[in-house]
């Protein structure tokens, strides 16, 4: 039977609460957890948190913050999380990082899913490395790297081994199907799409139809909340010359009961490591995964992975004359890809490019200072910062020391002052390197992002 706690009672558990410190635990506390059911601790202490909230977050009571991380559950991690993206923003850097070991503290699969979503989503530069550093303290601990920590990250969400979900509403049952997006979709029994799961109805088992409905709506809502990162991750994985060993492939891509489905709307490459001109890996072939799971060439021929070859997510730019028939197979079979991937722009130095050692080709072009900060989110990051606070260059993180110049600049935290930039040239500083140093994917993608910049897309 359960039974409510008399207001007095409360207050001394509030008391336990703030003789708590994450690195001087208390001995109460460990009674407390086994007194009280989990759910319910961990909502109490929500409720004390949104108080302090309320009361203007006194950093002396700190620990309404902190005690969180000992209590709460996926559900905190949740409501917490929108709160620390916020924070800075409002002066409140430290509560966030604060916010961020409470995510390490809780520790569970979603907890560790939205620390790293905020080390690679957060719009403030110091709360994202912050949030980068808990991953790799996590990772370390565990022996991987961050990247291989967030292969692991990635919720099946009570999904099938297949990547299906039957909603069972007794009478009738649904299935949910996902687009290229990672949208959850949903058929009914003869398999015709359905704009929404229908409510439950009078023939209908109250409660089975009830709880299937619940858990779609909570499948919705998680699922968004990864949705955009994973494919991220996936195009960015194309970029840097990401591999795994066919055994991670298959376990974090082709057999996951999420990521399946990307994974079977791109096109993947085998890779030699024994390779001695590309460290990566030189290309065998390219293959997609079909519909039942094998592997399938240009020629819809069986593929098997070899003893020595990795697999990634493979660049146009390295399937030469292949590329058209892959576009065509694609297009056959109405594959439609998460991100441009076939059908990815590609471009290339030109050969007196290389021997002046300069890109011009977009140099005087006018674009928007906020424009050209949007290619933070593909990497590029601002040059060093004068002592006027005018930062006038940009560096794509895929080439280490080739900077495009821009004129007047941007001066640092208050972007508007110069609203607009004028393209300079794209060179190496200082001379160090040659631009056909540079790996092609790089070259191309590069090149790629300046095109969608000076052509407003």
């Amino acid at each position: 039977m359960a039974l409510v706690l008399p207001t007095k009672v409360l207050r001394e558990l509030a008391m336990v609460f703030a003789l708590h410190r994450p690195l001087e635990p208390y001995a109460g506390l460990e009674v407390v957890r086994e007194a009280c059911e989990p759910v319910d601790l961990a909502r109490f202490a929500w409720g004390v948190f949104e108080a302090w909230l309320a009361a203007g977050a006194s950093g002396r009571q700190g620990w309404a913050l902190e005690v969180l991380g000992a209590v709460g559950d996926d559900e905190t991690v949740r409501r917490l999380t929108p709160l620390i993206m916020e924070w800075p923003g409002q002066s409140g850097h430290a509560r966030a990082v604060t916010g961020l070991s409470v995510l390490t503290e809780i520790g569970t699969e979603v907890a560790l899913v939205h620390l790293n979503r905020i080390a690679e989503r957060s719009r403030y530069a110091g709360l994202r490395t912050a949030a980068q550093r808990q991953v790799g303290l996590v990772a370390g601990q565990l022996g991987l790297t961050a990247e291989q920590l967030a292969d692991r990250l990635v919720p099946g969400f009570g999904l099938d081994d297949d990547g299906s979900l039957t909603l069972d509403y007794g009478a009738r049952s649904f299935a949910v199907r996902f687009d290229e997006e990672l949208r959850p979709c949903v058929v009914d029994g003869a398999g015709k799409p359905l704009k929404n799961l229908p409510k439950p109805g009078a023939k209908d088992d109250a409660e089975r139809a009830a709880a299937a409905y619940q858990r779609f709506a909570v499948l919705k809502k998680d699922v968004r909340r990864v949705a955009a990162d994973q494919i991220r991750r996936l195009e960015r994985a194309m970029v840097t010359g990401r591999r795994w060993p066919e055994e991670e492939f298959r376990r974090f891509f082709a057999e996951h009961p999420l990521l399946r489905h990307p994974a079977r709307r791109l096109l993947w490459g085998r890779f030699d490591t024994t390779s001695a001109f590309d460290p990566k890996g030189g290309l065998v072939g390219a293959f997609r995964v079909a519909e039942d799971g094998t592997f399938a060439d240009v020629h819809d021929e069986a593929v098997e992975i070899g003893t020595g070859e990795v697999v990634g997510v493979v660049h146009p730019v390295h399937l030469g004359e292949t590329l058209p028939l892959w576009s065509e197979i694609f297009a056959d079979y109405r594959i439609l890809q998460p991100f441009p991937q076939v059908g990815r722009e590609t471009a290339a130095f030109t050969e007196a490019e290389v021997a002046g050692g300069v890109l011009t080709r977009f140099q005087g072009r006018t674009v928007s200072s906020r424009a050209l900060l949007g290619l933070e989110s593909r990497g590029w990051r601002r040059g060093t910062m004068r002592d006027d606070r005018v930062q006038v260059s940009v560096t794509p993180a895929l080439a280490d020391g080739l900077e495009l110049e821009l004129n007047p600049g941007i001066v640092h935290g208050a972007v508007d002052i110069f609203p607009e930039q004028t393209l300079g040239p794209l060179r190496f500083s200082g001379g160090a390197a040659r631009l056909d140093d540079l790996d092609p994917v790089v070259v191309s993608e590069v090149i790629r992002d300046l095109e969608q910049l000076t052509s407003g897309h």
